[in-house]
């Protein structure tokens, strides 16, 4: 297990990545917004989901060419959110899956229906199989406010360095706020990047109110867990998210603890069932089992309950980590970023940025108190290079690490 931990500071995402113009829609109620994609985890596919005011059908129109008619179509399905604010606001979120899509391709498209339509986006199919190397942007603790890394961020995207991003919980500060005014806000803050990458998230204490109902609504991730916890791969990598809020707000119920737990230990059974074809385990959830911030947060505690589990005994994530080997954790909630050496068990084996206490711990490799996002590629079935952006220092990199993963020994790093 190689839990290097980089706990990245907020930013926000703003990208002008679209193509045409938005049609007038005949109803405005009727205009497709929030518009966002997410890869269900079956090669050849895209699930592009996005909100109305009314219901409408549910349509993506596609296909390779820039510009003239797009020639493929995909229907989907609708679903009515109501808020749990006091106005009890009505969503309609319209979800269509796009398959047979050409590995590496291209593809121009539109949402909507004959009421209204979106305007015109892009997005690249992901690559099928573990023989190539894809490019990751990772952070967390993103609101609508304070966009400190947005140009950066835009320009790296453009520029099409990214295959993916993976938003490491907390959102808009928060969605519910404003009987969800501030959620359809984010989502369309983030529309511009999250319409042309596959835009992947887990949960984190920030989208708790109404029991995460924002969250499950709004977005789109693969399996039947309503985005709580769910993995997928890419690449050389098996990539695992999960719900680590499911140990805090306990009124939701106990059992979510365990379902995920044991979930978790299937998922990893198999995905070491395969380490042959896909020899990386990544995971990311919210809140870091270690850290070495100055404040009360339970990555604090030395018994720290994402670590140990419930009353320091019960379904603890250090432990099953530990005995399936995963190689490389991401996590979030405390705004700055710090890398971990390797370690098990404390053995080396609006958004404001939050201080670090006056010594490092023995088991921190790297602490920066700064603005910015990790880059994350994961080369090949035995190297990974991560790289820490610091906004605050104009782009500079102000951490560079190679991960290399012997192939005949799985937990041993150099």
């Amino acid at each position: 297990m190689c839990p290097l931990h980089p706990c990245w500071s907020c930013c926000c995402l703003f990208l002008l990545f679209s193509l045409g113009v938005q049609e007038v829609p005949k109803d405005p109620s009727a205009a497709p917004e929030q518009i966002h994609l997410s890869y269900p985890g079956e090669p050849g596919s895209m699930t592009v989901t996005w909100t109305t005011w009314v219901p409408t059908d549910s349509e993506v129109q596609f296909g390779v060419k820039l510009t003239g008619p797009l020639s493929l179509r995909a229907q989907g399905t609708i679903s009515l959110f109501v808020d749990g604010g006091h106005l009890r606001r009505k969503l309609y979120i319209h979800r269509v899956t796009l398959q047979g899509l050409l590995p590496g391709i291209q593809y121009v498209y539109r949402c909507g229906s004959t009421q209204g339509w979106s305007r015109r986006f892009r997005f690249r199919a992901l690559k099928n199989g573990p023989q190539w190397s894809p490019r990751l942007a990772i952070f967390g603790d993103m609101g609508t406010e304070n966009p400190k890394a947005l140009p950066r961020l835009r320009r790296d995207t453009q520029q099409g360095m990214y295959d993916a991003v993976l938003h490491v919980g907390d959102f808009a500060y928060d969605m519910h706020q404003d009987n969800a005014r501030i959620g359809d806000a984010f989502m369309r803050l983030i529309e511009p990047v999250a319409a042309s990458l596959p835009y992947m998230t887990c949960p984190g204490n920030h989208e708790e109110r109404y029991n995460f109902s924002n969250y499950k609504a709004r977005f789109s991730m693969p399996g039947n867990n309503e985005g709580l916890w769910y993995s997928w791969d890419l690449g050389p990598a098996h990539i695992i998210s999960f719900s680590t809020e499911v140990y805090f707000f306990l009124h939701y119920g106990r059992h979510m603890v365990e379902r995920q737990f044991h979930w978790l230990e299937r998922d990893l059974q198999k995905a070491n069932e395969n380490r042959a074809v896909r020899p990386w385990i990544i995971t990311m959830g919210h809140r870091p089992m270690y850290c070495s911030n100055a404040d009360t947060d339970d990555c604090t505690w030395h018994e720290s309950k994402v670590r140990k589990g419930l009353f320091g005994k019960l379904f603890g994530l250090e432990d099953l980590f530990y005995k399936y080997g995963v190689d490389l954790e991401f996590w979030a909630h405390e705004h700055s970023y710090e890398r971990l050496w390797p370690i098990y068990n404390y053995r080396g084996c609006e958004e404001r940025l939050t201080r670090f206490t006056l010594f490092p711990r023995p088991w921190s490799a790297m602490r920066v108190k700064e603005y910015g996002y990790t880059r994350l590629h994961i080369l090949n079935g035995t190297h990974i290079h991560i790289q820490q952006v610091s906004d605050d220092q104009d782009g500079k990199i102000v951490d560079d690490v190679w991960v290399v993963r012997p192939l005949l020994n799985r937990m041993m790093y150099l």
